[in-house]
């Protein structure tokens, strides 16, 4: 079994170039699924219906999200009737949606999916290892599911790390997002489950984590890039790179036999 992760989906440019790749990646990786996180795909904050739907309609098997999964109003409605879109299963249980599921392919395929949320530098949400341990209880490998990615959207890379050897053997995946910035230590951990600090996001990287640089590093300086103009952050609009990760499991065991960084387009080196 194989699975394409993709990043955070930052942006029109971005979100159009993964709509555009979905059919062709499918085919040419030979990926049985395809998870993608869009949290930030409608103008680098939240997602809403329509795009949900383009994402899904292109090939998106779910999409996964994190700290902005509510940042578009209309999106509550929806997430509360489209089990394919998930949030972090760790947020306040008055959220709609759910922070797991199950999907099934043409060739009968169980992949469940789960999305986290960290606890350091993140807002308030339960403890997201406690929270882990009940939704596993779940989903077991061999069990409810022939694989299981978990989705740890989270700041602080010592958490992450933390999270992916708590979950060895349990889970096929765990991989990174929200800081938009790819790692360079996607491995298979001793008790087999693939990993990756962080997936990177889809977006311009002649940028500031997807945004016009020029704004952001303003920020930093407190001084504006027009004069008596406020700083506000936009998207920025240069060639997009797809990041994310390959990761192939053993169907018999649920486990990851190997694992790749995925870097397509835009201007970071190319992987797959």
């Amino acid at each position: 079994m194989r699975i394409l992760f993709l990043g955070d989906i930052v942006g029109r440019a971005a979100r159009n170039a993964v709509i555009e790749s979905l059919p062709s990646l499918r085919s040419e990786l030979g990926a049985d699924f395809i998870v993608i996180n869009g949290e930030n795909a409608a103008g680098g904050f939240g997602i809403t219906p329509q795009i949900a739907d383009d994402l899904f309609a292109a090939g998106g098997d779910v999409v996964t999200t994190g700290n902005h999964a509510f940042d578009k109003a209309e999106i509550a409605t929806y997430i509360a009737h489209q089990p394919k879109l998930i949030r972090p299963a760790n947020m306040n249980p008055a959220f709609p949606g759910a922070g797991e599921v199950i999907v099934q392919n043409a060739n009968g395929m169980r992949l469940g999916v789960v999305n986290i949320m960290t606890n350091l530098f993140m807002a308030e949400n339960d403890n997201a290892f406690h929270v882990l341990d009940k939704v596993l209880d779940r989903l077991v490998l061999g069990a409810q599911v022939d694989a299981l990615l978990v989705d740890v959207h989270g700041e602080a890379t010592s958490e992450k790390m933390a999270i992916g050897h708590y979950l060895d053997g349990r889970a096929s995946v765990v991989v990174g997002t929200h800081t938009h910035i790819p790692t360079a230590d996607h491995q298979i951990l001793a008790g087999g489950t693939a990993y990756q600090t962080d997936a990177g996001m889809c977006g311009d990287y002649d940028s500031v984590i997807g945004m016009n640089k020029d704004v952001a590093t303003a920020r930093f300086t407190g001084r504006p890039v027009e004069k008596g103009k406020k700083n506000r952050l936009s998207v920025a609009t240069g060639s997009v790179t797809l990041c994310g990760l390959i990761a192939d499991i053993d169907p018999a065991t649920g486990l990851a036999t190997k694992v790749s960084a995925f870097r397509r387009g835009g201007q970071l080196s190319q992987a797959d």
